[in-house]
């Protein structure tokens, strides 16, 4: 089960998947997460460290092992080709749900991906609805301090974590009906 969660940055996406990660890892399933990064020159491979030695050396892929880590670093070109591909990565980890942060543009379009819109007020939530197919569980992020609305339109409004549990049930369910088909 794919399930991201899509909005302008600062809108609450890191919250609300921390709540779920928290709730869903707490409660026996396992999860695994995939976070967009827009810094042109992120590395989490420092200059000096041996890793990033044999990647300048020509290495694609680079992995260091840790008593309590391991790390895979792949040298990429361009990183959002390779979403499909991370995302077959893990689910050969057998893991019950992935949540994915970010990459609107690639997860919009996407009818298999259960989608989270997060904004920060109501044209925030039309600009990225605007672009975005279903399946959408719900809405959340600092729009939802500014609302008593409970839905917009059909798209419940859910405020996290006060009210997480409907995110979380309406989660369950999907894996659930997965599960059976």
């Amino acid at each position: 089960m794919v399930v991201a969660t899509v909005g302008t940055s600062g809108s609450g996406k890191t919250t609300t998947l921390e709540y779920l990660i928290s709730h869903f890892s707490a409660n026996g399933y396992r999860v695994g997460a995939i976070k967009h990064i827009h810094h042109e020159e992120f590395s989490i491979d420092k200059e000096g460290t041996n890793t990033w030695r044999y990647a300048k050396a020509g290495s694609e892929i680079i992995v260091a092992v840790a008593p309590k880590e391991i790390d895979i670093i792949k040298k990429t070109k361009n990183e959002l080709e390779d979403l499909d591909k991370i995302i077959e990565l893990l689910e050969k980890e057998n893991l019950k749900i992935i949540f994915i942060e970010g990459f609107h543009k690639l997860i919009a379009k996407k009818k298999s991906v259960l989608k989270i819109i997060c904004a920060k007020d109501y044209a925030d939530l039309e600009r990225t609805l605007k672009d975005t197919l279903p399946p959408i569980l719900g809405v959340t992020g600092l729009i939802t301090q500014n609302t008593d609305e409970l839905k917009f339109g059909d798209i419940p409004i859910i405020k996290v974590p006060q009210h997480g549990e409907k995110l979380t049930k309406t989660i369950k369910e999907h894996i659930e009906n997965q599960e059976k088909s």
